[in-house]
């Protein structure tokens, strides 16, 4: 399962989002997106797992928790190659306000 990461802290790069992640089992693969022009972080990134009971567990200990100043926001990643339905998949970004996982707002990972 491919996870999108985003909250990142801008000085994190690929080898610390292993050191995260791997508590929660195995990985494929985590790359940071960087920027082109100054190779610095742009505070998301992808993160595949290959067991999906691995990867929702990661989804649900590692959302909205404080890695920096902002809250990680960790999810299913959405698939690019998907064809476009016709339908809107609406609301998808409008979860934000009410989130299940409010007790995890103020707890650190390190």
């Amino acid at each position: 399962m491919k996870l999108f990461v985003a909250g990142l802290p801008y000085d994190l790069y690929d080898d610390e989002l292993v050191e995260i992640f791997e508590k929660f089992g195995t990985i494929t693969s985590a790359k940071v997106a960087l920027d082109k022009e100054t190779g610095k972080s742009r505070g998301f990134a992808f993160v595949e797992m290959p067991i999906e009971q691995e990867a929702k567990d990661a989804i649900e200990h590692l959302n909205d928790i404080s890695l920096g100043k902002k809250p990680l926001v960790v999810k299913e990643a959405d698939e690019r190659n998907t064809p476009p339905s016709g339908g809107s998949r609406g609301g998808n970004s409008s979860n934000r306000s009410g989130s299940n996982n409010s007790n995890n707002k103020n707890r650190k990972f390190y």
